[in-house]
């Protein structure tokens, strides 16, 4: 008797012992079990169908990858916000009260999660218009990196030196962000060189040209072309103007042209030369020199 009357006792706190309210509907302890195996449920449901859809149907549609990335974080997150709303439905909480919890977040919001809010909103609007997408060579407040992940809140870069920079989602639309991948992922270099005066400006420009022809990362349309810029202070100064594919190749690239450069401009007699001031010196009349008695 003693057994079941505490077996008794315990399934009253279970099952009926009332937590809280929403809107005269008693909140218990059963009630929170089923809600949380409902989100539970949908998450699991959410793994299960972003992996079929990526496997199966992406593949096969050859979709690229930032698209892909967008749409199944869009599918996880439709799927969970069913699972809450029949979690919810499921214990019985009214559909006013569930737009009354909302009204209390937007209020909380409004006071202490601006920010938060903030970047939650920038997080889908990157999702969906996708100015920025998984891939993407970016160049923000001296980063320069590839972004690895966008989450709701906020987007991993990830730099040449394998350091990841998190960065808020509403930096990046408030914000001027070069995306060297948007569009045409093709990059344009201009690589300035000086050489001295007296030098054969004919024959060094078809040298650089020549050098960017041979390298086989430069593209050959558009054309690699020099511009002979300006008569500098202490040489004459050119830019050597080439296509690449890759943006992510940049800095390698203009590495191996300033080296394939300074190869030929010695090989061909053309000289870098230093910086140089002249500094003329002349005699002013009506000085007069004073003579040290120490001397």
């Amino acid at each position: 008797m003693k057994l079941q009357s505490l077996w008794e006792n315990v399934n009253y706190y279970y099952k009926d012992f009332v937590l809280f309210k929403i809107q005269n509907v008693g909140i218990t302890i059963s009630h929170l079990v089923v809600a949380v195996t409902a989100v539970l449920v949908a998450l699991v449901i959410s793994r299960i169908v972003r992996s079929a859809l990526s496997k199966h149907l992406f593949k096969k549609l050859a979709i690229e990858q930032g698209l892909e990335y967008a749409l199944l974080r869009f599918v996880h997150y439709v799927i969970l916000i069913v699972g809450v709303y029949i979690g919810l439905k499921t214990i019985n909480v009214p559909l006013g009260a569930i737009v009354g919890l909302f009204a209390v977040l937007g209020v909380g919001i409004g006071f202490g999660l601006q920010n938060i809010a903030s970047n939650f909103i920038s997080g889908i609007i990157l999702l969906l218009e996708r100015p920025i997408k998984i891939g993407d060579r970016l160049e923000f407040n001296d980063v320069w990196g590839d972004v690895k992940r966008i989450n709701l809140r906020t987007t991993l870069i990830e730099t040449p030196d394998n350091i990841a920079i998190i960065v808020p989602n509403s930096k990046l639309l408030e914000n001027e962000v070069i995306n060297y991948s948007y569009g045409d992922p093709r990059l344009r270099l201009k690589i300035p060189v000086g050489i001295a005066y007296g030098s054969d400006t004919r024959k060094a420009s078809e040298l650089l040209v020549s050098v960017a022809l041979k390298n086989r990362r430069i593209l050959n349309h558009p054309e690699p072309k020099t511009w002979f810029r300006e008569f500098g202070d202490s040489s004459l100064n050119f830019v050597l103007l080439c296509w690449i594919a890759n943006a992510a190749e940049k800095y390698d690239i203009i590495s191996e042209l300033n080296h394939a450069i300074d190869e030929s401009f010695r090989e061909n007699g053309i000289e870098i030369p230093f910086p140089q001031r002249d500094i003329h010196l002349r005699s002013a009349d009506g000085i007069v020199h004073f003579r040290n008695d120490a001397d």
